[in-house]
């Protein structure tokens, strides 16, 4: 081999050791780069794997056991209102539908030109009478004086003058121009307003204490132990459950009809204008139960066929899988114990996962978000 060629083949050698080298050290970055990529990816893994949840620690509380109902209000008072001399042409109607009336106020007058001619009749005739009850006193020998007339003479002239009839035709007349007004016995709303002015008529509205109001529904023989007179209720009427009035129960039907329901009345006082008579509302009875472990209802999930909580294991941070049994419900709560068939049970003190419980299994990994 020639000089020449041998330093070529000593630069070939050279160059193959410096392109293995530089592989070498990117193999060894390209790797390490991987690793930590891997790591930093189990980590988050991990990381997004516990779920966030919030909690609430177990105590002893009253539960509101309610009964739930459908009824129906009833104006305490109403009264169907005819126009003064029904079947006659009315002079004016003052009032129109949904209008709060207050008891004497004038609802509606009729047609009163006759009634007043009859009335200034009336005067005409009593004074002529009172002339001729004057000329028979005269005649009887007395001076016209009343108070000077013994009363069975009195009494006596002022039939035969024709005075008494006179007296009693005016308060007649009186009578019946006063009629022609209508007022209202009472206070509340004018409602089924029919009659218009200057026609004949003969219901004129009626008239709905509203004030109060009587809701009546039915609830199962079986619940007929949790109500009382007194006990209370809360009613809601279903076109805006916002509204949430109490009132008392005020009587009990003491029948039991052929489907085993019995019938309630309560009496509620409106304190909102969007109740209405014959409005169909919801009635929820509550009872009082007192020393009970209360959860929201979000806080019980079903696993197979039974009541499941997960209570939140302090140390390991875990959620266990534990057995209840619901021992009342209402709108909002379950009342609880332990699962007396799987022999489980839960105490006061325990934390217990109210959200993020939907998809959990037992011994799973979670973080507290909040806690109550």
């Amino acid at each position: 081999m020639t000089k020449k060629g041998f330093k070529v083949t000593i630069g070939v050698i050279s160059s193959l050791i410096a392109f293995a080298i530089i592989g070498i050290l990117v193999y060894t970055l390209t790797h390490k780069e991987q690793e930590e990529e891997d790591t930093q990816s189990a980590i988050m893994t991990k990381e997004e794997t516990i779920v966030e949840v919030d909690t609430m620690v177990l105590r002893k509380q009253t539960f509101l056991k309610q009964i739930l109902c459908n009824g129906k209000l009833t104006a305490i008072r109403r009264a169907e209102l005819v126009c003064p001399k029904a079947g006659e042409v009315l002079l004016s109607v003052n009032v129109k539908n949904g209008q709060h009336v207050s008891a004497g106020t004038l609802l509606a007058v009729a047609e009163t030109r006759d009634r007043k001619r009859e009335l200034e009749k009336a005067r005409h005739d009593l004074e002529r009478a009172r002339v001729e009850l004057q000329d028979k006193l005269i005649a009887l020998g007395y001076d016209g004086n009343e108070k000077n007339v013994p009363a069975d003479v009195l009494r006596r002239a002022e039939v035969t003058s024709g005075y008494y009839s006179a007296k009693y035709a005016l308060q007649t007349a009186e009578t019946s121009l006063s009629d022609c007004k209508l007022l209202a016995p009472f206070s509340g709303r004018i409602a089924d307003l029919q009659a218009r002015p200057h026609q004949r008529g003969d219901k004129l509205c009626t008239l709905i204490d509203d004030s109060f109001f009587d809701v009546e529904f039915q609830i199962l023989e079986a619940e007929l132990a949790s109500v009382c007179l007194g006990t209370q209720v809360r009613v809601s009427p279903f076109v805006d459950e916002q509204i949430s009035l109490i009132g008392n129960v005020t009587e009990i039907n003491p029948t039991i009809d052929n489907k085993g329901l019995v019938t309630i009345k309560a009496r509620i006082k409106n304190t909102s204008d969007k109740l209405l008579d014959g409005m169909n509302v919801k009635v929820i009875i509550e009872n009082a139960v007192p020393d009970m472990l209360i959860v929201p209802k979000e806080a019980v999930v079903e696993r197979d066929g039974y009541h499941v909580v997960f209570v939140y294991d302090k140390q390991t941070h875990r959620a266990i899988w534990t057995y209840v049994d619901i021992m009342y419900s209402n709108l909002t709560s379950f009342a609880i114990t332990g699962c007396e068939r799987k022999n489980t049970t839960i105490s006061v003190g325990d934390i217990v996962i109210t959200s993020g419980n939907l998809n959990l299994a037992d011994d799973t990994e979670v973080k507290i978000v909040k806690s109550k």
